[in-house]
């Protein structure tokens, strides 16, 4: 078991080390300084190594510390007509139920079970199980911390805080358990990359009750929500003896593994575009009356509707129910009024998280690059900067006006919410929150597109192969999350986002009006 676990952890630090040393390569900065023999230099496989251990240590606290200041306690501080510990305990409980159904971690296909069982042909049981009791003991000892820091902020009970993690650790071998019972029964594998409409259903009336239900000043009682967690520990403890006693691993890998396998068999662009292959509309009728690259454009997003303008009325329809659902809920109890009020007036900051959340910037530069400039990009004259530059304006345009249509719903909704709960003082607050909601939209429209012009990732395998694309996506999330934790006055703020989202339009158009001529290229 000892020598299984080593040569596990081994893989995943080696393929954690060389992505780490790749990452540097494709830095700019460093990719001048930095030697081709990059692999081979002791001291940098050295750094490498040290980075992956501290990212293992700190992967293990900073997922949990986040869902915990945000997704229970920070949520949960919107609830205030109800105790706080029956809100936090609440939401925790639905929550742990989401987690236990879509993050299992015994049913991930990931390149070391692929390496380990397919290739090495370790034991099937023993890599399986070492791992996922290793994965376990993260959830116990990641969560037991915040557990307690959040848990006793919100008054609940020291020993409930100590069996918390336990308790979420119980309920995902229980689901991880069921999932191998129904397997032996029909041979379904679950893949939690895979999730099926059944799953997505259950995630979404636990998410639905999680939240919805303190909106409306209803929430499971503390001591149903103690019990509750309470015995997913022993159900826990019989489902590891069912994981422990489960002799098929092997035969479920292969059918896990299987797509994996295909995709490493056949190269990475095969299996991308067969997987947009369904998104794409090949009806022979649809066709342009305009010329050049317009004609290409328009083709592109009428082949395109599923994942581009279907999905942004989607989002305007969720949002547009969300909207009138508040209305009625002002109407039914006109209590919460004033503290809606105050959230509107003060939570802007918040509403940066929601549109980066909902932007279909990456969704479009993917399937640009994928179905369009992937075969494009090999042919001279599509590099030319004038080309360029004259589809870089098409495509803003064009993604601008797929972003804007959930944006406007969001922005007069929130205007409308603001005069319902009991208006203002100052109309230039109803202005500002219209408009920064619409100049949101616009920097995320062009902030994907200009880092997709002047960073193209991809490479001829639709692979991302540059380190600086990660950071700068990595960044853009860190600061949008954190930006939910500011508190300023939505005149203030909103002024502040309009300002700053124009100004960076102009300067990212002027950097690609530069730049992109060099930069917009296939990488190696």
């Amino acid at each position: 078991m000892n020598k299984t676990f080593r040569i596990s952890f081994s893989l995943k630090n080696t393929y954690r080390v060389n992505t780490i040393l790749y990452s540097l390569k494709q830095i700019p900065l460093l990719k001048k300084i930095l030697p081709q023999s990059l692999y081979s230099v002791r001291g940098l496989k050295i750094f490498a190594t040290v980075i992956s251990v501290i990212w293992e240590i700190i992967s293990v606290f900073v997922g949990k510390f986040l869902y915990f200041i945000t997704m229970i306690a920070g949520i949960g501080m919107l609830y205030k007509n109800l105790p706080a510990d029956r809100v936090y305990i609440h939401i925790l409980l639905f929550l742990t139920v989401i987690g236990a159904l879509m993050n299992t971690s015994l049913f991930e296909p990931t390149r070391d079970k692929y390496y380990a069982i397919i290739l090495m042909r370790m034991n099937a049981k023993e890599f399986t199980l070492i791992n996922y009791t290793y994965s376990i003991l993260k959830v116990i000892v990641g969560f037991l911390p915040f557990s307690l820091i959040f848990g006793m902020d919100k008054n609940i009970p020291l020993w409930m805080c100590l069996l918390i993690p336990f308790s979420i650790a119980g309920l995902k071998l229980t689901a991880s358990a069921i999932s191998l019972i129904y397997y032996e029964k029909t041979g379904f594998v679950y893949n939690e990359n895979k999730l099926s409409k059944y799953v997505w259903l259950a995630a979404g009336l636990s998410l639905a009750a999680a939240y919805g239900l303190p909106a409306l000043n209803l929430a499971l009682p503390a001591f149903v929500s103690y019990i509750t967690m309470l015995v997913f520990i022993p159900a826990g403890a019989a489902a590891a003896v069912k994981i422990f006693a489960f002799d098929r691993y092997r035969e479920l890998n292969r059918h896990l593994l299987n797509q994996l396998t295909n995709q490493m068999d056949n190269t990475v662009a095969q299996a991308t575009q067969k997987q947009t292959r369904n998104f794409i509309s090949t009806d022979l009728a649809i066709t342009s009356k305009r010329k050049g690259f317009e004609y290409l454009n328009e083709l592109f997003v009428k082949r395109h509707k599923k994942i581009l303008w279907n999905a942004s009325l989607k989002i305007a329809a969720v949002c547009t129910v969300l909207i009138l659902g508040a209305l009625l809920a002002f109407y039914l109890a006109p209590e919460i009024k004033a503290e809606s009020n105050k959230l509107l007036l003060n939570f802007l900051p918040y509403f940066v998280f929601i549109m980066y959340a909902i932007n279909r910037g990456t969704g479009f530069t993917t399937a640009l690059f994928t179905n369009c400039d992937h075969s494009l990009l090999t042919y001279s004259f599509y590099k030319q900067p004038v080309m360029i530059l004259k589809l870089f304006r098409i495509r803003l345009r064009e993604i601008m006006k797929i972003n804007l249509l959930p944006a406007f719903v969001i922005g007069a909704g929130l205007a409308i919410l603001l005069f319902a709960s009991g208006g203002t003082d100052n109309p230039l607050n109803y202005v500002v929150l219209f408009i920064s909601i619409l100049c949101m939209s616009m920097f995320f429209s062009v902030h994907y597109l200009t880092i997709y012009y002047l960073l193209q990732p991809y490479n001829a395998g639709t692979e991302i192969k540059s380190g600086t694309y990660r950071l700068v996506m990595s960044i853009t999330y860190l600061v949008c999350f954190f930006l939910m934790q500011v508190r300023m006055p939505t005149l203030v703020f909103g002024l502040l986002c309009i300002f700053f989202c124009v100004l960076y339009s102009i300067v990212a158009c002027i950097l690609v009006y530069k730049l992109a001529p060099r930069t917009f290229r296939l990488r190696q």
